[in-house]
């Protein structure tokens, strides 16, 4: 696995003090890149990326991490990641829509609801849409790709040094998706899977629903893994 940072990216992370955001932009500093967390709230913000710094000390190489209002953050960044919850999301997204417009946006949102029989997704526009379909309708001018949506925050937020698993990534530029593949390596060490067009994370997030279905059953924080690739 290597731990060599190629490109490094400026993130803003918003949603960066939930759990998801906060552990993968933790992930992304560890290894290099430089992380913004966002928040509609400045304070908030600072809070966590207080506690993202201090688990950052004594680690070579590592970027840096601060807070801000998601305005703030964005405008600071390269590349955005939204890390929000499905709720709202698209009057944040929309709200947002200038500050987005030249960026690269990583989608990573779960439309995910639960009932007595389990987590189960979401249907978005009758099926034929998803959180990250929507984010490239709501914010044009910026280029969304979809990455991250399978990865569990309690491992981001853990100790090993990369997570056993592999990070899909879908969009429709190739130069958009290799953002997120390049982010990816600091998250499993190794690059992003190319796993096709945008439409694609129709399929990617709501299968979420079938890895807490299984991390239920076994105790577990289960992973995605892409085999007969050899070296990619």
């Amino acid at each position: 696995m290597t731990t060599e940072t190629t490109t490094r990216y400026t993130v803003a992370v918003i949603g960066g003090t939930g759990p998801q955001g906060k552990g993968l932009g933790y992930r992304f500093a560890r290894h290099g890149h430089d992380v913004v967390l966002g928040s509609r709230a400045a304070e908030k913000a600072e809070s966590v990326a207080a506690e993202v710094t201090e688990r950052l000390a004594g680690v070579d190489g590592a970027g840096s991490a601060r807070g801000a209002a998601n305005g703030d953050a964005i405008a600071a960044a390269d590349v955005v990641l939204l890390a929000v919850p499905y709720d709202g999301h698209d009057d944040l997204v929309a709200s947002l829509a200038g500050a987005l417009a030249g960026k690269t946006v990583v989608s990573c949102v779960n439309p995910l609801a639960f009932d007595k029989r389990g987590a189960h997704g979401q249907v978005i526009d009758g099926g034929e849409g998803s959180a990250a379909e929507s984010a490239a309708r709501l914010a044009p001018e910026a280029t969304v790709v979809g990455a991250f949506h399978n990865v569990s925050a309690v491992g981001l937020w853990g100790e090993d040094a990369f997570l056993d698993e592999d990070v899909i990534v879908v969009g429709d530029t190739a130069e958009g998706k290799q953002v997120a593949i390049d982010l990816a390596a600091s998250v499993t060490g190794r690059p992003g899977i190319d796993g096709g067009k945008l439409r694609l994370a129709r399929v990617l997030e709501p299968f979420t629903a079938v890895l807490i279905s299984i991390n239920r059953k076994y105790k577990a924080h289960s992973g995605i893994r892409v085999t007969g690739l050899g070296e990619h």
